[in-house]
């Protein structure tokens, strides 16, 4: 740890807890010295496997010192499982099959190989693997496994123009090759910039893109892991895993077919409440119940939107989970009640650490009913946390993750909306060396056993299925939102992410474009960066650029570390106080689109912020674009990321384009040059989009290109809850001087408003037909009914 980020450290911590983590050290080196270390010395190479078994699906292969099972979950997802060694529990994987699939079996000189109507997969004896797509492509080469103990090292050919993507969290490029990532949520401490590893959130997956095409890999193992993704050999992909068994699931097909493979099998992220895509200001800490009212009021004064305010650890009665300090929250249920009557949702934030207090229920409860992990002697393990020595739920243990959801009940009943679940990497506080339990700690492994190795990475994905288990039972009418630091592959089924303690930097704002990217490319649909950075006193450009660019985000949210100067957005003054209102608007403005784009994750998995090759992945051109983003299909966004820059380079993919703010139109592919005052950053539409905007209660905005088709989809339900919703969708296509506009739709959902707002970019209206009848035109806006055809005719282009 450099000087810089020590210091940071003890004024977030203290001196005495700084102290104390010398002793937690010492503490967790005694333990850590029993434990073999993670990464052998030498690698022998599984000896040649002799012997198959043909399944209806796949086959199983032994040789003498390891067994490859080959199972086929859909005709192009495949999963291959080395050992020996332990199988994870089912805590990533909810579904064993896809659809039905049809397996051939073939013996060769060289081994064997089987085939679907999908890809085809060649084993030889020595245990080298090759994919092949229907064509006979080879698009995935793996080189014989090697085994030292219970460590896997698995090697991966890379084709030269080959990029790589994924890999959860990372403070790196969004192509992730020529680095070395490591498999192991960790608390950087203070705060991070571009380059820091590993963060708070791993998922060892990447998906690849080649020239030849592209495709997705999971490792289903959740021991420690590095991933060498041709560092040291360039056109090798080298991972080893220090335990476990080598699982892992591929997938071909492009990113967003792959993605929805993926997430089929792990689970897609449910549906939101609508408030959860509004802003949310937070800030460490609102001391009391006044300052709270104090901030609502001011964000009421100043006419500026508020959908959540955050609660952090400062509103604990002496930071012990769940409880809450009456003399700072002398009524925090009046509180709520107060806050959502003015339309604003509060959250609160929970640790994992239970302090060590025997006359805290909690901790009580928990020590009677053998509720947290222990060390191999037996004793319950105790780390050091902000309440001081604490002890930790055993969230691999089932009956732990329930009476842990039972914890809950009086925040739900106090009107709490949403839960905050912090230092759940797990990160507890020391001296030096990792921050976190020692790899020895026991756990539970659903019945099996297992120690902190295994369960490392799966403690933050377990803490947040507790809870949200818990949310399902104790308010099954509504529908859970919590927010995570950390994680592991299936957490898009429990919880958001936010991108944690990075640095109020111009490089940290530019990082976060492929740190987001990057995680919703690895299954993570919802997360968003602390506005302005997290640890430092961003200037008044930085902050509103950065608010610029966190308007198109999926998380958005204003947060700041204890120390730091205020961050509401009037103490920036004017002009950024009018800048930051007109995004805010924008972002009420963009909540139906939102909301269209949360459902469709829900269907398929898709991200909301997505790179720009999402629209063309055979584009090479398009594979190392990470200094802008598309929102959903329809948005492109380019933020202004350097200081003093009142113009920037935009790349525009094939196609036309529309400039969101004045309605130019654009020819792609190419590279333009946009202006970019203070005011506003270069937003672009794509042609043949149908942008949903709440104006004047619902205005769907057509964006037609001058020639082809268009497409649009509006989802709508109450926002909240399990009732009825609506589908509709739009398709228009050209008929001479005429737009003719399809609608279909499905649920039960009647339509909210009075008949349909349409404005149509780019062309000048003369009259419109819905179903035969004339509706009126007023400018660019056509008022109809529900329709099932509208015809608009064109005066001029």
């Amino acid at each position: 740890m450099d000087l810089r980020k020590a210091l940071l450290t003890l004024r977030f911590v203290g001196l005495r807890t700084a102290f104390r983590a010398v002793r937690a050290a010492r503490e967790r080196d005694r333990w850590e010295g029993r434990v073999p270390p993670a990464t052998p010395a030498a690698w022998p190479i599984v000896r040649p496997l002799e012997t198959m078994t043909s399944l209806p699906d796949g086959a199983c292969f032994a040789g003498p010192d390891a067994e490859l099972e080959i199972r086929f979950l859909a005709p192009e997802v495949v999963r291959l499982t080395w050992t020996p060694g332990v199988l994870p529990p089912p805590y990533a994987v909810v579904r064993e099959r896809l659809t039905e699939v049809s397996v051939s079996h073939e013996r060769h000189t060289e081994g064997w190989s089987l085939e679907s109507a999908g890809m085809r997969i060649e084993i030889r004896t020595d245990g080298g693997i090759r994919f092949r797509d229907p064509s006979g492509t080879i698009w995935r080469e793996e080189e014989p496994p090697a085994r030292a103990g219970q460590a896997w090292r698995h090697r991966v050919r890379l084709d030269p123009e080959e990029r790589i993507y994924g890999l959860g969290e990372r403070a790196a490029p969004l192509n992730r090759r020529g680095r070395i990532y490591r498999m192991w949520n960790r608390n950087p401490g203070g705060s991070y910039g571009p380059g820091a590893d590993p963060l708070y959130l791993s998922v060892p997956l990447w998906l690849s893109l080649r020239p030849e095409g592209s495709y997705l890999v999971f490792y289903e193992n959740p021991f420690e892991a590095i991933f060498d993704l041709g560092a040291t050999e360039p056109d090798v992909a080298c991972l080893t895993f220090a335990g476990g068994a080598l699982r892992y699931f591929i997938c071909i097909g492009p990113p967003d077919h792959a993605l929805a493979c993926y997430t089929a099998l792990t689970g897609r992220p449910p549906m939101p409440p609508r408030w959860a895509l509004g802003f949310h200001q937070s800030r460490w800490s609102y001391e009391s119940a006044e300052e709270v009212r104090a901030v609502a009021q001011g964000f009421r004064d100043r006419d500026l939107p508020l959908h959540a305010i955050h609660l952090d650890i400062d509103y604990m009665d002496g930071y012990r989970v769940f409880t809450v300090d009456r003399r700072r929250f002398p009524d925090l249920p009046g509180l709520i009640r107060e806050l959502e009557g003015q339309g604003i949702r509060t959250v609160v934030i929970l640790d994992p650490g239970v302090k060590v207090d025997p006359g805290y229920t909690v901790y009580r409860e928990g020590m009677a009913n053998g509720r947290f992990c222990r060390l191999p002697d037996g004793t319950v393990y105790r780390g050091l946390v902000w309440p001081g020595w604490c002890v930790f739920p055993d969230f691999t243990d089932p009956a732990v993750r329930e009476w842990w959801g039972d914890q809950y009940r009086s925040f739900v009943e106090m009107g709490v909306a949403g839960f905050w679940h912090d230092m759940n990497e797990p990160t507890t506080f020391v001296a030096w060396g990792e921050p976190t339990f020692p790899r020895g700690v026991r756990h539970a492994m659903e019945g099996r056993g297992g120690d902190h190795r295994e369960a490392h990475n799966l403690y933050g994905l377990l803490m947040n299925r507790a809870a949200w288990e818990a949310l399902r039972r104790l308010r099954p009418e509504r529908r859970p939102f919590l927010l995570t630091r950390s994680g592991w592959a299936g957490i898009q089924r429990y919880a958001w992410n936010w991108t944690g303690d990075i640095e109020s930097t111009w490089m940290a704002l530019r990082q976060t474009i492929p740190t987001v990217l990057g995680l919703g490319l690895s299954g993570i649909p919802y997360t968003g960066p602390d506005i302005g950075g997290f640890s430092g006193a961003p200037t008044v450009e930085l902050f509103v650029r950065w608010f610029q660019a966190a308007t198109f985000m999926p998380f958005f949210r204003n947060h700041a570390a204890k120390g730091t100067p205020r961050r509401e957005p009037w103490v920036f003054g004017e002009p950024a106080l009018s800048i930051i209102r007109e995004f805010l608007r924008l972002r009420v403005r963009l909540l139906p689109y939102l909301y269209t784009l949360a459902w469709e994750a829900a269907q398929t998995g898709a991200p909301l912020a997505r790179p720009l090759f999402w629209l063309d992945p055979s584009d090479p051109a398009l594979w190392e674009i990470e200094d802008m983003f598309l929102l959903g299909s329809a948005l492109l966004v380019a933020p202004v990321m350097e200081e003093g820059a009142r113009s920037r380079a935009v790349f525009l993919p094939a196609g036309e384009w529309y400039d969101f703010w004045s309605d130019r139109r654009f020819a792609g592919p190419g590279v333009v040059e946009v202006e970019a005052p203070l005011e506003r950053i270069p937003v672009f539409v794509r042609a043949g989009s149908i942008l949903p905007m709440a104006e004047d209660g619902l205005r769907l905005h057509l964006y037609w290109p001058s020639q082809g088709e268009g497409e649009g989809i509006l989802y709508q339900d109450a926002g909240d809850g399990f009732g009825p919703y609506r589908v509709d969708r739009f398709h228009g296509r050209w008929e001479e001087r005429a737009l003719r506009i399809r609608r279909i739709w499905d649920g039960d959902l009647p339509w909210p408003e009075e008949g349909l707002r349409f404005q149509i970019h780019g062309v000048a209206l003369a009259r419109a037909h819905a179903d035969g009848r004339p509706v009126p035109v007023e400018g660019q806006t056509v008022i109809a009914p529900l329709f099932e055809e509208l015809i608009v005719e064109i005066d001029s282009i």
